[in-house]
């Protein structure tokens, strides 16, 4: 939910790009950490905005990882800071609701 990615998607995603590996729990329960879903939006970003392939963009992240990923796509950036602001907007408007019930 936090990515607007389907499951069936995500399960995909994780056979295509070897970088997104979730912790599998009991029941085959997948749990995603904090560098997973940071990997999801890459993706996301690449296939969607982008307009890569599923080999070209995992061609980019391979690289990125040879590089230690020490460099962030400008892209990426914009697009994080695009959801943070979406998500400041939010919580900005969920304290205006709350002030008011307090009145």
């Amino acid at each position: 939910e936090l990515c607007d990615i389907k499951q069936h998607v995500l399960r995909y995603w994780e056979q295509e790009f070897p970088q997104l590996n979730p912790v599998k729990r009991r029941g085959n329960r997948r749990y995603y950490q904090s560098h997973d879903v940071e990997m999801i939006r890459q993706i996301k970003a690449l296939l969607y905005d982008q307009g890569y392939t599923i080999d070209g963009a995992r061609s980019i992240l391979e690289h990125d990882q040879a590089n230690d990923g020490e460099q962030q796509s400008p892209q990426m950036i914009e697009a994080l800071c695009e959801e943070l602001e979406a998500v400041i907007g939010i919580l900005s408007g969920q304290a205006e609701s709350l002030q008011k019930l307090e009145k």
